[in-house]
């Protein structure tokens, strides 16, 4: 006889914690011996390395030396203005993630749940309310926009487009306002915050418009793009800061000087913008072209075309790729200590080698660079994880 639809079963599997053992670490000899070997592997690495990290490891250099970790040799009597430049961005954020909710809310309850856990650690009181201070001014912000959030969504948007010309204004200050700070006293997680910011931000709108114009079908443009992104990605960051620093100053005229920290930026910015033109273009390339057919049937120009159709549905193909470019953006700035800026890496080899600490048996190096890898790992991981809330709204991989 034959076997009938309805006599078809699908195979048992059991939803027991033992039968998913069994199923997902225990199926063949390879995985089971796998399974046993980080099962030894796992916990004694971490039990070793919460030994060292709570009885043997010196924490002095870093407590001691958090104010400099933080923002490099910036006047001492004036680092009050980076905390209220701290404090207006979190309390704008606190009061965006009460008006726009979803990703911004779930940032802003991040960063205040790490600002609350720091404050266990052994740092000074002073840093302990300063942190405290930060997960209560989110929270601030959120209840106070949380009831009304329709109404303040332009306040809040002016205010984020006001906000880096305030803060802009406070770190630096002059114009007969507040005492002029030069760059060349920034430093610190400060100014790798700011690289990383400035970077970011510049480089994404030229990245688009050096993908755009790739694919353009005048050849003036066309080929001034192409060897731009070929040439910028055809040498090392390294080269570009030399170049910017070093070179830069030979083609200008003698009695014109700009700001070293300017040229920087324009450098990392200039650099980025190259590889974010490739993973752009990859993401255009992966529109159907039936889309653009379709919009033209609709009677849009090439302007409307481009940015209401094209370019969306490109940009959502490669935000991994996008997100990827700006971590590694983000860790890049380790490198301008290199040509003379004191940023957060830079400052901690200072730290290392202050001498009171070159007398402590082994060395503080490995203390001081592990905190500053927190320090990278944890907005690293911060910006993975709003790539992949992103990526969930815009369901990308599923639709």
């Amino acid at each position: 006889m034959g076997t009938t639809a309805s006599t078809i079963r699908p195979p048992r599997t059991s939803t027991t914690p033992l039968g998913w053992l069994r199923r997902n670490l225990f199926n063949s000899w390879l995985n089971t011996l796998i399974t046993l070997f980080l099962l030894w592997a796992i916990p004694t690495v971490l039990y070793q390395l919460a030994r060292w990290i709570i009885g043997e490891a010196t924490w002095d250099p870093v407590i001691a030396n958090l104010r400099l970790l933080m923002t490099g040799r910036y006047p001492l009597d004036q680092v009050w203005r980076v905390q209220v430049c701290v404090a207006i961005v979190f309390a704008l954020l606190g009061l965006s993630a009460g008006v726009w909710r979803g990703i911004v809310r779930a940032v802003a309850a991040g960063l205040a749940i790490i600002a609350a856990a720091l404050a266990l650690l052994p740092f000074g009181l002073d840093t302990r309310v300063w942190l405290l201070g930060i997960a209560a001014l989110i929270g601030l912000g959120y209840a106070a926009s949380f009831r009304a959030p329709k109404q303040l969504r332009l306040p809040t948007t002016v205010a984020w487009l006001v906000s880096p010309f305030v803060l802009l204004l406070l770190i630096r200050g002059g114009f007969g306002l507040l005492p002029l700070v030069e760059t060349g006293l920034w430093g610190g997680l400060l100014l790798t915050i700011m690289l990383a910011v400035v970077g970011i931000v510049a480089s994404f709108p030229l990245g688009v418009l050096l993908a755009l114009g790739r694919r353009s079908s005048l050849p003036v443009v066309k080929w001034f793009c192409v060897l731009y992104i070929e040439i910028v990605r055809g040498v090392p960051l390294i080269t570009v800061l030399f170049m910017s620093v070093l070179m830069l100053p030979l083609f200008l005229p003698a009695n014109l000087r700009v700001d070293n920290l300017a040229r920087v930026m324009v450098a990392i910015t200039l650099f980025s913008a190259a590889y974010l033109a490739e993973n752009i273009r990859g993401g255009l390339q992966a529109v159907p072209t039936g889309q653009v057919e379709a919009a033209r049937a609709l009677g849009l120009n090439v302007f409307q075309n481009t940015f209401l159709i094209v370019l969306p549905q490109a940009l959502r193909a490669v935000i991994p790729a996008i997100v990827g470019q700006f971590i590694s953006l983000f860790k890049d700035t380790s490198l301008v200590s290199i040509v003379g800026l004191a940023e957060l890496l830079g400052i901690a080899g200072i730290v290392i080698n202050q001498p009171e600490w070159l007398a402590v048996t082994g060395g503080v190096e490995r203390e001081v660079l592990l905190f500053v890898a927190l320090i990278y790992w944890m907005f690293c991981f911060a910006l993975s994880q709003v790539s992949r809330r992103i990526e969930l709204n815009l369901g990308v991989g599923t639709r």
